[in-house]
């Protein structure tokens, strides 16, 4: 059969897929369209499986919350390139994530990829590898958080760009401090509210390297213990959002701000796209050679 051009065309305005691709699979299909569909799906899932392994540190960060602004999900979504991530497939993607997330609210991300993908039949992990093969590189679901304010509380947040997601939810105070405080905790990157969530193992180590250099001061035990308790406060200052200097206001700390407003942070997330990714040094020349060989 002839694969004629407006065949092509069809094909390319259903899958999304290049003419070469498209060309390829209706001739496999001897020119039937849904054939032609199954073909690319089964070598979609193929191309997916092989691109698994590469590193995905790039990609965006979205926040999405509920009508009655009580609950808010924040997922992060990673691809290898930035080109990708600014693209409208990968954003939609993200979006339709998001917003399944809201709406099923899944536990983990192994229970996100077996719920239904919205608009089909098939399930969000059958449709990242479409993308996968669609767009030629490795796509993933890497994390997210459901926050809600409860009864008597309310939720803030901020996005920098698509890089950066913050979440935030008070008692007492207002959606105005809400924003601030998830502006602020964009920009100063605390670790905990209070010293009481600072993780006990961080804590450990900072401990460890303060007593390593006052104990080379060569001052007295008691002293060098002294020493070691001022830096852990300061440290602690530094860490936490209660302790840090208010980014709006720098000579009062956030603690003092929410002491004014009458306000508790009940919990915070802050999301930051490929952080604690190890991203791989690519040679681009090289790759791209690669390619063309291949091809």
């Amino acid at each position: 059969m002839q694969i004629t051009a407006a065949l092509v065309k069809e094909l390319r305005e259903r899958t999304g897929a290049g003419m070469m691709e498209c060309k390829k699979s209706l001739v496999e299909a001897n020119g039937d369209i849904e054939a032609a569909i199954e073909v690319m799906r089964k070598s979609g899932l193929a191309k997916a499986s092989k691109k698994a392994g590469r590193t995905a540190a790039e990609g965006r960060v979205l926040i999405q919350p509920s009508g009655d602004g009580k609950t808010a999900v924040m997922v992060e979504v990673n691809c290898e390139t930035d080109f990708v991530a600014k693209g409208d497939d990968f954003a939609a993607f993200a979006e339709q994530v998001a917003g399944l997330i809201l709406d099923k609210r899944p536990a983990d991300t192994g229970a996100l990829a077996g719920l239904t993908y919205p608009g089909g039949d098939q399930d969000v992990e059958t449709a990242r590898k479409e993308l996968v093969a669609r767009i030629g590189e490795n796509i993933s679901i890497r994390r997210f958080t459901l926050m809600s304010a409860g009864a008597d509380g309310l939720l803030g947040s901020y996005t920098h760009g698509s890089r950066i997601g913050v979440l935030v939810g008070l008692t007492g105070g207002n959606a105005d401090l809400a924003k601030d405080l998830a502006m602020h905790i964009a920009a100063s990157r605390p670790v905990a509210v209070d010293a009481g969530g600072v993780p006990a193992e961080l804590l450990e180590k900072e401990k460890e390297i303060y007593g390593a250099q006052a104990a080379e001061s060569g001052k007295p035990p008691e002293i060098v213990e002294k020493m070691v308790q001022g830096r852990v406060r300061k440290y602690l200052a530094e860490v936490t959002l209660v302790g840090q200097p208010f980014v709006k206001d720098p000579d009062v700390t956030v603690e003092k701000i929410l002491k004014d407003a009458g306000s508790t942070v009940t919990g915070f997330e802050r999301y930051e796209v490929g952080e604690g990714i190890e991203k791989e040094t690519v040679d681009f020349a090289q790759e791209v050679m690669s390619q063309v060989h291949g091809s």
